[in-house]
């Protein structure tokens, strides 16, 4: 059982800078693939960046490639999505998941979700 609370959502303006934290409990944190995924009002829920529970794959959606880096400290629990060169597009609640499957992209695939967090980019 993973249990995942996301923080560092909030607004800032267009071309701003913001990193999200994921906090995971359990004692098999790093056994786990760890996601994010973004759902803006009226938008199914899409993906945005994955990281392999060793650490050394990570993937990220065609629309966030280059601007946002996901990174994992396995010693802390914790699970990062720093992003950067931020855009309108990029509002949304940002949700953290985590995985055993060899899952990337498919939310089905990831096992235990966080509540969400809220990105609002102002133009």
């Amino acid at each position: 059982q993973v249990q995942l609370v996301e923080s560092g959502g909030g607004l800032v303006q267009a071309g701003g800078s913001l990193m999200l934290s994921c906090a995971a409990s359990g004692r098999t944190f790093s056994s786990y693939r760890m996601g994010w995924f973004r759902q803006a009002p009226g938008n199914e829920r899409e993906f945005v960046a994955a990281i392999t529970s060793s650490g050394g794959s990570t993937y990220y959606a065609d629309s966030v490639r280059s601007r946002f880096t996901i990174s994992r400290d396995d010693a802390k629990s914790m699970t990062y999505l720093q992003m950067s060169s931020l855009k309108s597009e990029d509002t949304a609640v940002y949700y953290c998941a985590a995985a055993i499957a060899r899952v990337v992209s498919v939310s089905r695939g990831y096992d235990y979700w966080g509540q969400g967090t809220q990105v609002t980019v102002s133009s």
